[in-house]
């Protein structure tokens, strides 16, 4: 018998997903499955859920909501031999989209009944993982004003872009040192990808894998308010290096140094996150988690 523990986001999205104990039920026969569905109450919640999962030798454990709940479930199962499903129940679902699993209820439960798992890389920034992106910059200013609205949709997400828009000239000076050789002087966007998609089917990397033991990084440097339209633009056609100040690299592993604010900024797999700490390591670990996909 397959134990397995769904551990649900209840607002995720727009928090009128219909995944139930009763549902899971009609999907999982009671006489194969041992099915325990668990409920977040409150943020990093998922992950003690997660930890107790574990212990309770579950064989496989699933996170429904977005990029931010599987990021905390994900967290717990890198190296474990347990798989990760995921039910894309949240507003982006980066990392499902890019793993090509449906939003659609019944076709996400399917792939978790067919336990099909594939190891996939995984990325940290100073001992945290992420598992599609971290980002500097405009996207940690988007992100920040995102977390402040009081809904997750796509309309929101627009509002919080044009926030972070008009914003980007009104900040402090900061300077950002890559690995001792690249210095950027209050650069627009600093953006490190393990996946070929962000949000809402949306990629700054399009090229990124989540197999081939590489981070993406995309640099765009201080530039006009027109080049940033511009490049929204590029965004939507999912070409952004075809902005001619953009700078494209691949590697395994970078340190980042900031000069001048006092507080790095950052979003991490969709969440905003503040650190004190000057330096950071971005580093990837290759084929670390297993994924039912």
């Amino acid at each position: 018998m397959l134990n397995i523990h769904f551990i649900v986001n209840p607002i995720a999205g727009s928090g009128k997903h219909r995944l139930s104990e009763t549902l899971l039920q009609h999907y999982f026969e009671p006489q194969n499955y041992l099915i325990t569905l668990k409920t977040s109450e409150y943020k990093s919640h998922a992950s003690e859920l997660t930890k107790a999962s574990i212990q309770q030798h579950a064989d496989i454990i699933v996170a429904c909501g977005g990029d931010g709940t599987v990021n905390e479930v994900a967290s717990l199962l890198v190296g474990t031999t347990i798989p990760l499903g995921i039910v894309p129940i949240g507003s982006g679902n980066g990392l499902a989209n890019n793993l090509k699993i449906p939003t659609h209820l019944a076709e996400a439960l399917e792939i978790i009944k067919k336990n099909q798992p594939t190891m996939i890389d995984v990325g940290c920034v100073n001992q945290r993982y992420f598992f599609s992106n971290i980002g500097f910059g405009f996207t940690a200013k988007v992100i920040e004003h995102y977390a402040a609205s009081e809904k997750r949709t796509w309309r929101c997400y627009l509002k919080a872009c044009y926030k972070a828009f008009w914003a980007y000239y009104k900040k402090e000076t900061v300077v950002m040192v890559i690995d001792d050789n690249i210095e950027l002087r209050n650069p627009f966007l600093f953006f490190i990808s393990n996946s070929n998609v962000m949000g809402y089917t949306m990629s700054l990397t399009p090229k990124a894998s989540l197999k081939d033991g590489l981070l993406d990084v995309l640099i765009v440097p201080n530039i006009s308010r027109l080049k940033m339209m511009y490049l929204g633009v590029l965004l939507l056609l999912k070409k952004p290096h075809a902005l001619k100040e953009v700078r494209y690299y691949q590697t395994t592993a970078l340190n980042i140094t900031q000069k001048g604010a006092p507080i790095f900024s950052a979003q991490i797999d969709g969440e905003w996150s503040q650190t004190e700490a000057k330096s950071t390591l971005v580093a990837l670990k290759e084929k670390a988690l297993n994924v039912l996909v």
